[in-house]
């Protein structure tokens, strides 16, 4: 979905304020150049205080007001808390859980499978649509928050699970308990009526079913949802959710409890909420994952409906952080930036985790620099929004192989966020951006990359195998990691060699593996390699001295590699397992299959992924961390550059492309003979920078034009911004 402008806001809620100033806080939004905010997600209890008591009065102020200053809406159904006499009437509409039943208090703890709160959400919604049909200034609408099953192993959701389960093996137990293995400890089923609680099973395949079941009960909640609200919005309003990730005290890896492709499906537009640390701990990466995803759900833009501003304790950003962080979005193809939220909560469990405005509800230093991002979208938006994205690199991620390292965990080793964020950090920090795909719904698109990454692919079908083989076959480069193509859809191991059905194409097998304890890397000779030269002579320095820690180390899981065809590319260093293969490279059909059966260093990782982008003909960007570099193609069909610099030094870089003019840089620089003004903004420019007018520009702003070999200097948390001429 393109948009014609950038939109910037922040979530509003005018009932949690001890005071009416709903005309002063639009006000200052205007001011701040803001021109959308999210309301009414989060207070069902206010709408409609007693059953079929309804009371609209703070969202009408809400609407009224934004519509006097120019303010766009999206509008959010109340459906992720419930209110008490809700559960008053049905108590177990608070879900039962793997822990146990819940009790009411907190957010996000219904049972979605639930006839009556699925009766009550549903009158709720259409009288919210009601009330807001007549505001032409409404664009759009958020189903839900953040939605997930909350574990819901109700009465409800277990009927539906054996009915889901009875589709799925067409009414055939002999099929189920074949397929999930249940003759081990005596858990055959026999009749439907002995379906046991999932909540008690031992069974990986029942279990993850079970957890892939909740996923759809999701995707079936939101689609639900989205018909109701369908049922009432214009042609030209968008509907949306703000999806959210993994969560490590901030956004961490792909969603657990959500499978984000299917239930994007009905969606106008992908949106999603990303918090990250920030001063000395900002690095962009989370900003970077987290729109990668987002951008894969619908492919294409999204919106940020969630991130922070001041936000959790110990996030408060440096000055400039926050311009830097907002660009970031931006960069990896957002059309949105909203705050979560515009003033400080002053009760309840989020009173700390604070908006634009603090609690005393005046200007501040970010609410300034809020105003000073507003002024860059305004007069840049129309060169940033719509930026396409051109990655020839991708990771394929996959919701059951995430179930599976769930249930067969790594002995205090990686999860499989972990693996997936290994491997993306390093691409990230190598400046190799890369495109997000799903095992489930992207297989047909494999062709378009020049390298496919699969981080523990534990849970395979044939038919995935089978296209993996094809892109290989057809010159694609591919790197899967340990732990790839071990079990088919349902857990369940297969009993060939592993990796199941890749074995060809990787020259190589393994049956055996086990917890690395100081053990270290080594390179491949000449002779190992069976080569006269070994591809990867640099892949690891050399190891320590004899009886110290190993300079490369192999961290909580290994596998030892067998090659056939296969060449390694590098070797376990170990008075025991030394004689195993850790990596491996092999040639299959026009293309290259690597084989990373260990868990590494970063380092080496990133020695083997720049081999690999070499084999795939990648371009590599002459910088890496602390410098990042993001690319796209404007709706001017102009190339965007954006060089971000995370770090509190100063840095130098290189500018590769065609001749390029200077649309906006970060942080104002000494008086220098070779700057340039830009409004009330200075770059510095080295080398052989030429300095011209730009026709594109006022002769009050002029921009430089730089060229291909032009050096260009970053400040400390400093962002530059360059468009193609």
């Amino acid at each position: 979905m393109k948009m014609n402008k950038l939109l910037y806001g922040a979530a509003y809620y005018d009932e949690y304020l001890p005071v009416d100033r709903i005309e002063t806080d639009m006000e200052m939004m205007k001011k701040a150049g803001m021109n959308v905010i999210r309301v009414a997600e989060s207070t069902w209890s206010t709408w409609e205080p007693q059953d079929g008591v309804f009371d609209f009065t703070h969202l009408h102020r809400m609407l009224s007001c934004s519509k006097k200053h120019g303010i766009q809406v999206i509008v959010g159904t109340p459906t992720y808390a419930v209110p008490t006499w809700l559960i008053r009437e049905y108590p177990d509409i608070i879900t039962e859980t793997h822990d146990g039943p819940g009790r009411y208090g907190h957010r996000q703890n219904m049972d979605i499978a639930h006839p009556m709160y699925l009766k009550h959400a549903e009158r709720i919604i259409r009288r919210l649509m009601e009330e807001v049909q007549p505001y032409d200034h409404v664009i759009g609408f958020q189903l839900d928050n953040e939605t997930k099953s909350y574990d819901t192993c109700s009465a409800y959701a277990q009927k539906k699970f054996v009915a889901y389960v009875r589709r799925l093996f067409n009414d055939d137990l002999s099929l189920l308990n074949e397929a999930w293995g249940l003759d081990y400890w005596s858990n055959r089923i026999d009749t439907w009526e002995d379906f046991p609680d999932v909540r008690g099973t031992i069974n990986a395949s029942l279990g993850a079913e079970y957890h892939k079941f909740q996923r759809k009960l999701v995707s079936e909640f939101l689609s639900w949802q989205c018909a109701i609200v369908q049922e009432y919005a214009r042609p030209d309003q968008f509907i949306t959710q703000n999806f959210d990730y993994d969560w490590r005290g901030y956004s961490f890896g792909m969603q657990p409890e959500v499978d984000q492709w299917e239930a994007a499906g009905p969606l106008t537009i992908a949106g999603c909420d990303i918090y990250h640390p920030s001063a000395q701990d900002l690095t962009g990466k989370e900003i970077a994952f987290g729109g990668a995803i987002s951008r894969s759900l619908k492919k294409g833009n999204y919106l940020v409906l969630e991130t922070e501003a001041q936000g959790n304790h110990g996030w408060l950003s440096y000055p400039g952080q926050l311009r830097l962080q907002a660009f970031c979005h931006l960069a990896n193809g957002a059309n949105c930036v909203e705050y979560w939220h515009w003033h400080s909560i002053h009760n309840a469990i989020e009173s700390y985790w604070k908006g634009i405005l603090s609690h005393n509800l005046k200007e501040n230093v970010t609410y300034r620099e809020v105003c000073r991002i507003g002024t860059d979208f305004a007069e840049h938006g129309t060169h940033l929004v719509n930026l396409k994205k051109h990655c020839q690199a991708a990771i394929l991620l996959d919701n059951v192989s995430l179930d599976a390292l769930q249930w067969f965990p790594i002995s205090d080793g990686p999860t499989y966020n972990d693996v997936f964020r290994w491997v993306f950090d390093a691409l990230y920090e190598m400046n190799v951006e890369c495109d997000i795909l799903s095992a489930e719904d992207d297989i047909d698109l494999f062709s378009q990359y020049k390298l496919l990454i699969t981080p523990a692919l534990y849970s395979v079908s044939d038919k995935l195998t089978d296209a993996l083989k094809d892109y290989v076959r057809a010159g694609g480069v591919l790197l899967s990691t340990f732990k790839t193509a071990v079990a088919d859809r349902m857990l369940k191991i297969r009993h060939d060699d592993l990796p199941h059905g890749l074995t060809d194409v990787f020259g190589m097998t393994y049956d055996q593996f086990t917890d690395a304890v100081r053990v270290g890397l080594r390179a491949a000779t000449k002779a190992q390699t069976k080569s006269r030269a070994a591809d990867m002579t640099n892949l690891v320095n050399p190891c320590s001295a004899p009886g110290q820690e190993p300079y490369h180390r192999v961290h909580g899981w290994m596998e030892l590699l067998l090659p056939d065809a296969a060449k390694p590319l590098a070797l376990y260093d170990h008075p025991h397992w030394g004689n195993y293969t850790a990596i491996t490279g092999n040639r299959f059909g026009q293309g290259y299959a690597a084989y990373l059966g260990c868990y590494t260093d970063a380092d080496v990782l990133k020695k083997l992924l720049g081999f690999l982008c070499e084999k795939a003909d990648i371009a590599r960007e002459e910088a890496a961390w602390p410098v990042i570099i993001k690319r796209g193609t404007n709706d001017l069909q102009k190339e965007i550059t954006y060089y971000f610099n995370f770090s509190e030094e100063p840095q130098e870089t290189v500018y590769r492309g065609k001749d390029a003019r200077t649309l906006l840089v970060g942080h104002e620089t000494a008086n220098d003979k070779d700057s340039v003004p830009h409004g009330n903004d200075t770059a510095t420019f080295t080398n052989t920078a030429t300095l011209e007018k730009s026709n594109l520009q006022s002769e009050k702003s002029p921009a430089a034009i730089i060229r291909d070999g032009d050096s260009l200097s970053l400040s400390r948390w400093d962002f530059m911004i360059l468009e193609e001429l």
